[in-house]
């Protein structure tokens, strides 16, 4: 009987998951918008943000060694297509509770640091990270004007060196769009820190 319990315990665990793996939204979906306060005190939304074309939203945190990793990266990303339309929108999922580097006073610190020219947004209660299905930091979505997702994944393929990428697979999406070619690979793996989820 103790036996038969143990094996429903974690099949009922691989079932759970299977279901947080694929929950969230898939290309072709419409993201909803949201209301997140900023590093600046202010509260943004898409709506406010808009530049024309859509968005890259890009679940990041501070203290991720892989978000750290991806920071100049995602810097120049955004002053490259930002005037095209598409700004980055980078938000911090964690629970600063369970990750203290990543509450809102050193999202501040860090996006003076490092002269943040794009919006880094706090999600306090992660409800737009669970909406969105985001696992990782930093875990990416574009979005077209319309809030239609259209990629979702990793930003590169060499987390480590960003002298040896190989494939640039949000750049590659992101000329497509602009170019108004189809998506190749609409969906990659993202690759980091597992979000750290509210207890």
């Amino acid at each position: 009987m103790k036996k038969l319990s143990v094996i429903i315990t974690i099949l009922l665990s691989l079932s759970y998951f299977a279901q947080a793996q694929t929950s969230g939204y898939k290309p072709g979906d419409k993201a909803i918008d949201f209301n997140l306060k900023g590093t600046d005190g202010n509260f943004q939304s898409l709506a406010s943000l808009s530049k024309g074309k859509g968005f890259i939203v890009i679940f990041t945190c501070n203290h991720c060694p892989f978000s750290q990793a991806y920071e100049q990266r995602i810097i120049a990303l955004h002053k490259k297509y930002a005037p095209k339309g598409m700004p980055v929108v980078a938000i911090n999922p964690n629970d600063s509770a369970r990750e203290p580097e990543d509450s809102y006073d050193n999202m501040k610190k860090r996006a003076k640091k490092y002269k943040y020219p794009f919006v880094y947004l706090v999600d306090e209660n992660q409800a737009i990270a669970k909406a969105y299905g985001a696992m990782r930091t930093p875990h990416v979505y574009v979005l077209d004007a319309n809030r239609n997702v259209i990629y979702i994944g990793a930003i590169d393929d060499n987390f480590e060196d960003a002298k040896l990428v190989k494939e640039k697979y949000l750049e590659n999406a992101l000329d497509a769009f602009l170019s108004g070619k189809p998506i190749l690979n609409p969906v990659t793996k993202a690759i980091g820190c597992g979000i750290k989820w509210k207890k």
